[in-house]
């Protein structure tokens, strides 16, 4: 059984900063990319930043200059770095992990969520 458990959200005010977490456990096969996705209320879930198995990254233009994200591979581990947090950055904050195996082919997994609250 896979299972992916974020830390690190909580509230700040805005200017300062939060660093998440994801670990990935189980049978999880060979990860791919890892990302972070978001999602405001009444809004649609949107990706955040994108870590490829390589190291390349993506990431979404409003959090451009701000957010860093990286990986650590040999712990099944991937961090979102938020910097300069403004209050439009309020959401739950889900943490997504790509992987493959013989069994099951490509698959998704995502975490429960972790909330993020800026204050202005």
């Amino acid at each position: 059984q896979v299972q992916l458990v974020e830390s690190g959200g909580g509230l700040v005010q805005a200017g300062g900063s939060l660093r998440l977490s994801c670990v990935a456990s189980g049978s999880i096969g060979s990860i791919t990319a890892m990302g972070w996705y978001r999602q405001a209320p009444g809004k649609q879930r949107v990706q955040v930043a994108l870590i490829s198995e390589l190291g390349n990254t993506n990431y979404l233009d409003s959090v451009k200059g701000r957010f860093t994200i990286s990986r650590d591979n040999a712990k099944n581990t991937v961090y979102l770095q938020m910097n300069s947090l403004k209050a439009e950055d309020t959401a739950v904050y889900y943490c997504n992990v790509d992987s493959f195996s013989r069994g099951l082919g490509y698959t998704a997994y995502w975490g429960q969520g972790t909330q993020v609250t800026v204050s202005s």
